[in-house]
């Protein structure tokens, strides 16, 4: 974090202040000693300290407006949305049976081995390759 004035340490001089009115307050000391050992505290955790800071009496207002000018400048992290599953598509029963149909006669073609294995696994299966089970079957089967 670059700094304009190094020597000056807002968040610092609040959290000492909110320590030294509330010694006993878990939450300012574990504030505390977070912003030592990491050098900086989440947005989250500034609007924390801004609200326990603003009700302590005997705070500067300019060092509470400059703690919210520095929460304000903090980007907002939002967390995404759970991902909405649509419903497995019906299979198409038609092309499981012309696969089996074609198997039945010729067990080790590749090719309706692999579309078979999309099958079984609930993968797409590609208009395309849809095509193809229909010529092979009327290739194969007559």
């Amino acid at each position: 974090m670059h700094r304009i004035n190094p020597d000056i340490d807002i968040i610092k001089d609040l959290l000492e202040a909110v320590i030294k009115a509330q010694p006993q307050s878990v939450f300012a000391n574990s504030l505390l000693k977070q912003y030592i050992e990491r050098g900086g505290l989440s947005k989250k955790q500034l609007e924390g300290l801004h609200s326990k800071a603003s009700k302590i009496t005997g705070i500067p207002v300019g060092k509470l407006a400059t703690l919210q000018a520095i929460i304000l400048k903090r980007p907002t992290r939002y967390k995404s949305n759970t991902p909405v599953v649509a419903a497995p598509d019906k299979k198409d029963e038609t092309h499981g049976k012309d696969m089996e149909l074609i198997l039945e006669k010729f067990p080790a073609h590749k090719r309706v081995l692999f579309l078979k294995s999309k099958y079984d696994k609930n993968e797409a299966i590609s208009a395309a390759e849809m095509d193809e089970i229909k010529r092979f079957k009327n290739i194969l089967l007559k």
